[in-house]
């Protein structure tokens, strides 16, 4: 009988079920955790990038987080980046660094990246960049007098930048400086005609003084004593003639360990038998800024090569329509008066201004 009555009760106890966690809330674009994630990818890509000038996030335009195990999670963001004033070679940090206006022809930058969080560690697993600058339209509606960026090999560009380089080395007691890339030129003509050229140089074995007799013979300084720099000249054409040109060396800098001087941001050694004149890396010919163009992997990230898939980038504008229609859809609930919806997740605020 007792055996009986056991069994009943038993048969009677609740079923309980093992009952699944339930999925964390989506990020926001602006949640902190986004904006961690977001300044370790643009220290990234800062520090991968080899030419032009350091990038600053603008806004975050879509982050998705794929769990992969307890305090494991990958991240993947979409970003839209801006050009600053700081040459890649700067030293100045980028909390520092003035984000170029919107009337001086702003370059955007799309990034996707990828990374990964442990342990709430971030670590960049592999990103993808490219940049591009205003289009002239836009830039001569808000300021139709506004000189407009031009080519990297105008030719215009390459006299002034030789003119200027010679101006300075023919001045100095320090070192003879090489050329290692132009940066950005702009080519004014009304009211009058000037060239604005910005470029990246390097210090060489040789002083000033003794390039005179053998310019060729002279050589960038070796890794240990490296020292690169940057210049800014203004040639005035017409009415009259002037010459302008201010350069600031960085002094020695220690590089990354795992970035070897050669690929070092900046720096651009000219081959043997190589036209030196423009000092011009060859994908550079005929464009008006240089491409973030990045594509890399992470050598040392932790995760293996077979997981996912780094996802192809999604349109900015897809995204944003899809916020302004949901924001539609929204709006037709009927809601209490004084009622303030919150922003949409995705795309998030806008730090600087939209291209």
């Amino acid at each position: 009988m007792k055996v009986l009555v056991a069994l009943i009760l038993l048969v009677q106890l609740p079923i309980h079920k093992a009952v699944p966690a339930a999925p964390p809330a989506p990020l926001g674009c602006d949640d902190p955790e986004s904006e961690a994630a977001a300044e370790a990818a643009v220290n990234y890509i800062n520090g991968h990038s080899h030419h032009g000038y350091k990038f600053a996030l603008n806004r975050i335009e879509d982050i998705r987080v794929v769990p992969q195990g307890p305090n494991n999670d990958i991240i993947f963001l979409e970003l839209d980046l801006l050009e600053t004033k700081c040459p890649i070679l700067s030293p100045t940090p980028l909390a520092n660094c003035t984000v170029r206006s919107f009337a001086e022809h702003a370059v955007e930058g799309d990034c996707d990246v990828k990374l990964q969080r442990v342990d709430g560690t971030l670590s960049v697993l592999a990103s993808k960049c490219h940049s591009h600058a205003d289009s002239s339209e836009d830039i001569l509606k808000v300021c139709p007098d506004c000189p407009l960026l031009a080519s990297l090999n105008n030719t215009e560009v390459l006299e002034t930048v030789s003119a200027a380089l010679n101006d300075y080395n023919s001045k100095t007691t320090d070192s003879y400086l090489r050329l290692l890339e132009i940066g950005r030129a702009k080519v004014q003509y009304y009211p009058a005609h000037i060239v604005v050229a910005e470029f990246a140089v390097g210090a060489t074995n040789c002083s000033a003084e003794e390039a005179k007799a053998n310019a060729g013979a002279c050589q960038l300084l070796p890794e240990d004593q490296s020292n690169f720099g940057f210049c800014t000249s203004v040639m005035v054409k017409r009415p009259s003639q002037d010459l302008q040109v201010d350069c600031q060396l960085y002094g020695h800098q220690v590089p990354v360990p795992a970035i070897p001087l050669l690929s070092r941001p900046g720096v651009t050694y000219i081959h043997p038998g190589q036209d030196t004149s423009a000092g011009l890396p060859p994908s550079t010919v005929g464009f008006t800024n240089h491409n973030l163009g990045l594509a890399h992997n992470n050598p040392v990230a932790s995760e293996s090569s077979s997981s996912e898939i780094f996802r192809s980038k999604l349109s900015a504008k897809s995204v944003t329509k899809r916020a302004v229609a949901g924001a539609a859809q929204h709006d037709k609930v009927p809601r209490p008066v004084g009622f303030v919806p919150r922003p949409p997740p995705c795309p998030g605020k806008i730090r600087h201004f939209d291209i």
